[in-house]
């Protein structure tokens, strides 16, 4: 959707500052959840192992693995945060100790910017007259950090019940005795997989039907995997 360049919408979009999106870590748990719980099923399916195999190995992979995708997700945001305020901590030291030092390094930040002369003194008087500024600058053009962190407690929530929720769909069938339960995983969990690029398409520049094939086909390509595994596997050892 278009932005409103109405002088008031700008500013109240600009001071409102950029929002944060936890669209990847929903995609991440959503589609890691249908794959890997499926590739499960297949494997199960594929050594011919009975339905109470499936169930107890699905729900134990939706419960531990999606604790830990849960875990390693917050782990990471959370590691990106620290590391933010470790720089920023930094940053704050030699503004107070040495301004005389971050003033040309922000003099030489817009120098190769294309400013000079006064106009180049009179923004780096404005910037270095608010430290919060001061500072925000350096993140982003010393560091090359973003101005927005995504809370790591929502990230690891988020990545939890999209792989709960996307998990569940090839279990579907073997908890509820449906005829053909494999083939019937097969197509809910493709449906998984092509809903998931469908909606993530809203914030790309593909079209819905070229990004829900596209992970589609990464599902698949997963499960098949999954299944030839276990298909060699019953025969090497059962």
């Amino acid at each position: 959707m278009e932005h409103s360049h109405h002088p008031h919408a700008i500013r109240d979009r600009i001071e409102e500052g950029p929002k944060t999106s936890y669209l990847s870590d929903w995609v991440y748990g959503g589609i890691d959840g249908a794959i890997t719980t499926f590739a499960i099923v297949a494997g199960v399916v594929g050594a011919d192992l009975s339905t109470r195999v499936i169930l107890i190995l699905g729900a134990a992979n939706i419960i531990a693995d999606g604790f830990s995708m849960a875990a390693s997700n917050y782990s990471g945001t959370k590691a990106e945060l620290d590391d933010y305020r470790r720089h920023r901590a930094y940053e704050e030291e030699q503004v107070e100790t040495i301004p005389e030092g971050e003033r040309m390094e922000i003099r030489e930040i817009f120098r190769a910017k294309g400013f000079s002369g006064d106009d180049l003194e009179r923004v780096v008087d404005v910037i270095t007259s608010d430290k919060t500024r001061w500072v925000d600058t350096m993140m982003v053009e010393e560091y090359g950090m973003p101005t927005t962190y995504r809370d790591p407690v929502k990230s690891g929530m988020c990545t939890f019940a999209a792989f709960i929720l996307c998990g569940l769909a090839p279990l579907i069938p073997f908890f509820f005795s449906f005829p053909n339960p494999f083939e019937t995983a097969i197509a809910l969990t493709g449906l998984v997989f092509f809903g998931i690029g469908s909606i993530k398409s809203q914030w790309s520049t593909q079209s819905w039907l070229r990004s829900g094939l596209e992970t589609l086909g990464i599902g698949l390509a997963a499960a098949a995997i999954a299944w030839g595994i276990g298909h060699v596997l019953k025969s090497a050892f059962l």
